[in-house]
């Protein structure tokens, strides 16, 4: 981790919105929104940054920097990061790093989504595609389906189905909570509770895994951005009665187990997320039982139940019992996506790891108004964040109040 530590300051977001319902409101607009939140929220002005870390996955090459632009021209660097969904974290990521390194003392982080509607497609059809190895790996496991995301996480289901026993109910009672979670989300693109039955009966995207699309993050317009400190900047300026501590964060990226373990559900990240929960775990010196809230990247009701395993919150194969005994909203040992999730706060690949980041700050802050998780409020709260994108990264992070 090195030898400086690093503070979140300030953070902000927009509500995560259906792509074109706002009309004319154009990805300037979300980040100038965004990064005006967060800087008023660490009490700090723009000439302050020194750095920008910039993250979307749809758009042209300098769109960091038309972003950024509106909240001030002072000729610090920008960098323009893409990790498909977990672009958003690779860019707190990044601005951590330069905090961490001692490169500088106050850097923010800002991603942002402006979506087409519907599944997910590609930009450019005259080369190799970044997902074609992950594909094919699991198209020699399950029968390719279209779209190809809900069918690739979906297989990973079916096979976490005949290998442990897990239940299409249980994939169905994560769409139900994370909507329920919603409910108190005011940022949320959608805050409608459901039903267990109506979560079931909703249009139905991967039969297999009786998936719905109840169970499957939105497309999603919207931004985030996150500002992070050295200790010394935080001691100037006073800010360590708002400022969180990133205690441990790692980045992982595939491994050779990816494809050699022929398994659908290694192909959608286990093994990534597993090496860098493991690192964090031993950065930050906790263990899973230590966290009280847990943002983590449910772009499908499937990849929450295999996170669950994949964090260590539970045995491999046990992930369907936490969800039976409640153990993964209020009143159980840990609170998954209070926010919502992806699922129903929607999901602008830029912005994603970004709104997880604020989420958690406002949990441990105790300023999550009806969401707040008891324990993430008090002085020994521990807060974790999972995203992943395939192709592949994941970035997992966890925060503790800077007072600890």
């Amino acid at each position: 981790m090195g030898k400086n530590r690093v503070f979140v300051i300030g953070v902000g977001m927009t509500k995560f919105e259906k792509p074109g319902s706002r009309g004319g409101w154009d990805y300037p607009a979300m980040a100038k929104e965004s990064g005006t939140k967060a800087l008023e929220d660490a009490g700090i002005s723009f000439d302050q940054i020194e750095q920008a870390h910039v993250g979307f996955v749809y758009g042209e090459s300098t769109s960091g920097q038309r972003a950024v632009y509106e909240l001030g021209m002072t000729g610090i660097p920008i960098t323009n990061v893409n990790n498909n969904c977990s672009t958003g974290s690779t860019a707190l990521y990044l601005a951590a790093q330069s905090v961490r390194g001692g490169l500088a003392e106050c850097v923010l982080a800002l991603g942002f989504e402006k979506m087409a509607p519907g599944s997910l497609s590609t930009s450019y059809d005259d080369r190799e595609q970044p997902l074609g190895r992950h594909i094919m790996a699991e198209a020699e496991l399950f029968e390719f389906a279209f779209p190809p995301a809900p069918w690739m996480f979906g297989a990973a289901g079916v096979e976490h189905m005949q290998r442990y026993g897990t239940t299409t109910e249980h994939f169905a009672k994560i769409g139900e909570k994370n909507h329920r979670h919603s409910v108190n989300n005011p940022y949320a693109q959608f805050q409608d509770s459901y039903t267990l039955d109506e979560v079931r009966a909703a249009k139905m995207i991967y039969a297999p895994a009786e998936l719905t699309r109840l169970q499957c993050s939105p497309t999603s317009d919207g931004s985030g951005a996150v500002i992070v400190a050295s200790e010394a900047f935080v001691d100037e300026h006073g800010l360590a009665a708002q400022a969180v501590e990133i205690v441990g964060q790692a980045m992982v990226t595939d491994l050779e187990s990816t494809f050699t373990d022929k398994s659908a559900i290694t192909i959608v990240g286990s093994d990534m997320t597993r090496h860098a929960a493991r690192k964090v775990y031993e950065q930050a010196q906790i263990g899973p039982g230590d966290v009280d809230v847990i943002e983590l990247h449910d772009c499908f009701s499937v990849n929450e139940l295999l996170t669950y395993e994949a964090l260590g919150l539970c045995a491999d194969g046990e992930g369907g019992k936490l969800i039976d005994n409640g153990d993964t909203t209020y009143g159980g040992t840990w609170v998954v996506n209070p926010s919502g999730g992806l699922i129903s706060k929607g999901h602008p690949l830029g912005a994603t790891g970004l709104a997880q980041a604020s989420e958690l700050t406002w949990q441990l802050r105790g300023a999550a108004d009806k969401r707040q998780v008891p324990g993430a409020a008090t002085k020994s709260g521990v807060a974790l964040q999972h995203n992943i994108g395939l192709g592949g990264a994941v970035v997992v992070t966890a925060y503790r109040p800077a007072d600890r």
